[in-house]
């Protein structure tokens, strides 16, 4: 197995066309600009290839599951997520695989960015290692990141300003709120408040949001405190976790969560996509999936921007 060698320059593969690259905001908001909010979670794994595709070593047969599926749904994409979780479980293999995936994207689709699913952070030191292995050696257009060490550890991945910097704020899965709902204390800025509100308050605010590249990670399955946070966060873009498989309101987190522009929202369907199908026509029916959800997510848009008008 030959590996992908590891990018130390902190530049693109490309380092000639960097200056000329598009920053992570300009390219999804061309995407919105196209009426276009899908994220698709390329969160397939070893295990659940279709048949058509298990006999191939791993770092061949998720690739091409990820081809196959990107091929197919890249007109109804705002974005594409791939979860590295999916990738670390398969070994080597599974990290070639999405070595793999995200320079073909880079290369097939450059107009798509790729947001990375890592929900890392530690402290600045090792979070300088996680930001060069993200945007330097898989050259991602964005990551998720937990916040809870702070700004200064959050340091080595807001200062990318060409990058988009998720940071989780109320997330989709149901125990969620017994931890980020905490009521936190006041202090001389900040009222005393629900955690995930602190956490959107900060993130919105100039000690995180300096670059001008931060978003907020708040999941479908919670619409109304989706509104709360984007009342507290009104510009900043949200990824929206939770609709599909989990079962989220795609129409009270679009109306919650578009910003004042019909923007601002990264709607995410993984399994309800890409294992739409377990056959030969996987990919097939997962472009089916992908432009039913993106055409349901245009008609609740224009419902919503009418209803504002």
């Amino acid at each position: 197995m030959n590996l992908p060698p590891i990018n130390l320059s902190g530049k693109g593969s490309n380092p000639g066309d960097a200056e000329l690259a598009e920053t992570f905001s300009q390219k999804v908001q061309r995407r919105w600009d196209r009426s276009l909010f899908l994220c698709v979670g390329l969160d397939g794994s070893a295990d659940k290839l279709p048949s058509s595709l298990a006999g191939q070593p791993v770092e061949d047969g998720l690739f091409e599951f990820n081809r196959q599926i990107i091929e197919a749904t890249a007109e109804f994409a705002a974005i594409y997520k791939p979860n590295i979780a999916f990738y670390e479980q398969s070994g080597p293999p599974g990290l070639v695989a999405l070595k793999r995936t995200c320079d073909w994207l880079k290369s097939r689709h450059p107009e798509i960015p790729i947001l990375l699913d890592a929900k890392r952070g530690d402290l600045a030191n090792t979070n300088e290692s996680y930001a060069a292995a993200f945007f330097n050696y898989y050259e991602v257009d964005a990551v998720t990141v937990q916040p809870y060490m702070g700004a200064g550890p959050l340091a080595p991945f807001l200062s990318h300003p060409e990058k988009g910097i998720f940071v989780l704020c109320h997330t989709s899965n149901p125990d969620s709120a017994s931890f980020q709902g905490q009521v936190v204390a006041a202090t001389d800025e900040y009222p005393a408040e629900p955690l995930y509100h602190r956490v959107a308050r900060l993130a919105a605010g100039p000690e995180w949001n300096y670059n001008g590249n931060v978003g907020l990670v708040t999941g479908a399955t919670f619409p109304a405190e989706l509104g709360e946070i984007r009342s507290l966060a009104p510009q900043l873009p949200f990824l929206i976790p939770g609709i599909g498989a989990q079962g989220g309101d795609l129409e009270q987190s679009m109306a919650n969560g578009l910003d004042e522009r019909g923007g601002g929202v990264l709607v995410n369907a993984s399994r309800s996509i890409i294992f739409a199908s377990k056959g030969a026509d996987f990919a097939e029916v997962a472009g089916r999936e992908a432009g039913k959800l993106a055409q349901e997510m245009r008609e609740v848009w224009e419902k919503v921007m009418t209803a504002r008008r």
